[in-house]
């Protein structure tokens, strides 16, 4: 797995609403209507980031999932951080503030 220009995670972050880069992540904070919804999304999300063997660094507080990728291979953003951030978008529709 080979990191991403610079150029190319930019073009991918336009279509990833709410995603920002920080140094060599990605990162978002989803806001949910409560708990039972933010770890509904943590759950389907953990299934997605199994299946692509590429799992999240995340956290929860009630109602808010902070989530963080990065490939550690290779100390930066891969195709593989923005294909899970694009299914976790696709997931369900949190409530954004």
């Amino acid at each position: 797995m080979s990191s991403l220009s610079d150029k190319q995670i930019n073009l991918q972050l336009e279509d990833l609403a709410g995603w920002e880069r920080d140094g060599n992540s990605i990162v978002k904070s989803y806001h949910f209507n409560d708990f039972i919804e933010a770890m509904s999304f943590m759950n389907q999300a953990a299934f997605h980031a199994e299946a692509l063997e590429h799992h999240p660094e995340w956290h929860n507080i009630y109602n808010v999932v902070k989530v963080r990728l990065t490939t550690h291979d290779t100390g930066s953003i891969s195709s593989l951080d923005i294909r899970l951030a694009k299914r976790m978008e696709h997931i369900i529709q949190p409530k954004r503030f």
